[in-house]
């Protein structure tokens, strides 16, 4: 692929017209131009509209569908530059659902971090789907997922099992580490996050899924911003729960009946190049060393 053109390519589409594309380059027009056409005879298609006396460029439906295809050529060409500078130095990339991220991984990362010879981290935050997509294209190295997906090129390995907690804000008489019954939390004061299926068929069983007073959330980064009454609650991995009780004043409590506890797993590529076999037994030391796995 014509990487100068797919720069080109970029640069325009960020800056909506050639000449500034031109200026952020520090190229002439007629070569940013240029570029652009060799990119287009080799895709078989116009990416860009020429439109005289337009403000702004604007793209072809090809263009729209190759941007995010350019975007992750120019993050690798720039990967394989940043390697090439490196020399033999270690590098891992690792993604991670952001609720693993967040909560579970940090120790792993400073011992990363802190590692002699160093190691040239990348770490990207990515919904279990594109970790998988990433490990399959090699374009990640290692992934951290809360669900297993079958694919004939990827191991997945369980690194770490959790029980999941009752999450409230701290009042008096509330007392942490208490069992609570079902009966005494009510659908509508719930700050929900579906962690997995399992998890979302057991609590269907209990409370209405259908109650549309209950605040549905993606991301445990917003459970602070909602739970500010008292008769609120939420549900989370004990991880989460730790570190909420950290920030502010929370209690974690016991559920009467238990859910069925968070797994979260490890993603690698089943033929790993071998310039990743030093890191990958690195990070697994690591993890033995605090998760216990084998």
């Amino acid at each position: 692929m014509y990487f100068p053109g797919i720069e080109a390519f970029l640069a325009i589409v960020r800056t909506g017209s050639i000449s500034k594309a031109a200026e952020l380059l520090h190229l002439s027009q007629a070569t940013v131009s240029y570029r652009l056409k060799s990119l287009e005879q080799e895709m078989g298609c116009l990416l860009v509209e020429r439109r005289k006396g337009a403000p702004k460029i604007s793209l072809t439906p090809k263009g729209e569908n190759f941007f995010s295809i350019a975007e992750r050529w120019d993050a690798l060409w720039r990967e394989t530059q940043i390697l090439q500078a490196s020399g033999s130095q270690l590098s891992l990339a690792i993604s991670a659902a952001e609720s693993i991220s967040h909560f579970v991984l940090p120790p792993i990362y400073r011992m990363l971090n802190q590692h002699t010879p160093s190691i040239r981290l990348q770490i990207r935050t990515q919904h279990t789907q594109e970790a998988f997509d990433s490990i399959e294209r090699r374009e990640m190295d290692v992934a951290f997922v809360v669900r297993e997906i079958v694919s004939p090129s990827v191991t997945v390995k369980p690194f770490f099992t959790e029980e999941m907690v009752l999450l409230r804000l701290a009042v008096p008489g509330r007392q942490a580490g208490d069992t609570i019954e079902m009966d005494e939390l009510a659908a509508q004061d719930e700050v929900l996050i579906n962690w997995n299926r399992e998890f979302q068929f057991r609590h269907d069983q209990w409370w209405d899924p259908l109650c549309p007073s209950r605040v549905h959330l993606d991301t445990a980064g917003l459970i602070t911003t909602f739970l500010k009454d008292a008769r609120q609650w939420t549900i989370v991995p004990a991880s989460i729960g730790a570190h909420m009780m950290r920030m502010g004043d929370f209690v974690l409590q016991k559920l009467s009946v238990s859910l069925p506890p968070r797994i979260c797993y490890k993603v690698t590529h089943k033929f790993p190049n071998q310039a990743l076999h030093e890191p990958l037994r690195i990070l697994d030391n690591y993890l033995q060393d605090i998760f216990g796995i084998q």
